[in-house]
């Protein structure tokens, strides 16, 4: 018996070597705890641990490589983003813009001239138009990730915290509608198809637009014969988002427009009002954790080298040009000047919506993506840990935040 051990001993591989679930299983408990320290001793929210952890693994050399997502991190990804905006989307409501054109204006002008100021700075720095075009659409939105987790874990409510889902979920509209005409563009220029350029983003807005009717009529007929925070009910809606999710990737349409049009849809055409649970349940609270590992690990030294300077000038451009539109027009839109500066604050994050942009474009335009990937990763690195936190800094200067002690005693609860 004891050479048939020491035989099979001999025979495997050592030291062994762990798998994917050994480093997956890890991750998540190092996120956890991490997130868990950062939130109860520094008072930041949990996904500054989570990206940090990300942050560690791509300091180590084993982060994502060039930003290009693999099968599984996608996935992961997709799925967890459509959570988040879905549930942002959810809150978005439409009657108010009619009520207050002012704050249409004020989204529209300040997504407008941050593309604007992204794009001269980025000329300005001697760089072509074209990646110059394309990270000013890859970075101009403010992460609907950031802004809802933040959001949530603050449970904060007012008058700023509105206005800043609403213009977050307005401008990641702006962008991927951009960004969608940036791909056939780059197309037509490469291939010289202008129907197949012209026809690409028509096809992806009007599906994705169909496909976020059936999820947001699906999710109100099952809404109107179950209780949706019921444990079992959760993980139905959970399964109408990811099946929606995987429909979106099989067709080519949006991953993005999808559940965040969804979500507005379903917010804008019923009187209920729509209340999830956390992070729809334990599944989606994995997501969450592994989206913010994978945004944080999205990058290299090598492209913070060669990128870090341009990102950082980009991404000063870019909060200047959205704290002047919406400090300059708080007063129009029916708030004081330092709810204006709150709401500026809160617009800043860089994250996951721009990896989901960039991966799209990788898909797309493999050698072209790898132009401006120094510049797109090295402002996500650079935001991945200041854009929670700015967040938090808006929002407790609004006053809309609650204390902290008083959040962690009713979450034990």
């Amino acid at each position: 018996m004891l050479a048939n051990i020491a035989g099979y001993l001999q025979i495997q591989p050592w030291p062994p070597e762990p798998g994917l679930l050994f480093w997956s299983a890890l991750t998540l408990i190092a996120g956890g705890l991490i997130g868990e320290v950062v939130f109860r001793r520094l008072a930041l929210p949990r996904i500054v641990g989570y990206s940090a952890v990300g942050l560690v693994i791509a300091l180590s050399g084993n982060g994502l490589e060039a930003g290009q997502m693999g099968g599984g991190a996608r996935l992961i990804v997709d799925l967890a983003l459509g959570l988040l905006l879905f549930e942002l989307g959810s809150r978005v409501n439409l009657r108010w813009l009619r009520a207050n054109p002012a704050l249409l204006w004020t989204s529209a002008a300040e997504s407008l001239l941050s593309f604007a100021a992204i794009f001269f700075t980025l000329r300005w720095l001697g760089l072509d138009t074209k990646v110059a075009l394309a990270c000013a659409t890859m970075t101009v939105s403010a992460s609907a990730a950031v802004v809802g987790r933040v959001a949530s874990e603050l449970k904060s409510a007012g008058q700023v915290t509105e206005r800043m889902i609403v213009l977050t979920a307005l401008n990641t509209l702006y962008a991927v509608l951009s960004h969608r005409l940036v791909l056939g563009w780059l197309h037509l220029d490469a291939a010289g198809e202008w129907v197949q350029g012209v026809a690409q983003p028509i096809y992806t807005f009007a599906g994705s637009v169909l496909l976020a009717v059936a999820l947001a009529r699906l999710v109100a007929w099952v809404a109107r014969r179950l209780e949706l925070r019921d444990e079992n009910s959760v993980l139905l809606l959970l399964g109408l988002i990811v099946l929606a999710m995987t429909t979106a990737q099989l067709l080519n349409l949006s991953t993005l427009l999808v559940p965040l049009a969804a979500g507005v849809l379903l917010r804008n055409t019923t009187e209920r009002p729509w209340v999830w649970p956390r992070h729809f349940g334990t599944a989606g609270g994995v997501l969450v954790l592994m989206l913010f590992v994978i945004v944080g690990a999205s990058w290299s030294l090598e492209a913070l080298a060669l990128g870090g300077v341009a990102a950082l000038l980009l991404l000063l451009a870019r909060g200047a040009a959205k704290a002047l539109v919406v400090v300059g027009m708080a007063s129009w839109s029916g708030i004081r000047t330092r709810q204006g500066v709150a709401l500026a604050l809160t617009l800043t994050p860089v994250s996951g919506t721009t990896l989901v942009l960039y991966a799209d474009l990788h898909v797309t335009h493999p050698a072209f993506a790898m132009t401006v990937a120094p510049i797109v990763l090295s402002a996500i690195a650079i935001m991945e840990l200041l854009g929670p936190i700015a967040v938090q800094l808006g929002l407790r200067l609004a006053g809309e935040h609650q204390p902290r002690r008083r959040a962690a005693a009713q979450e034990i609860k």
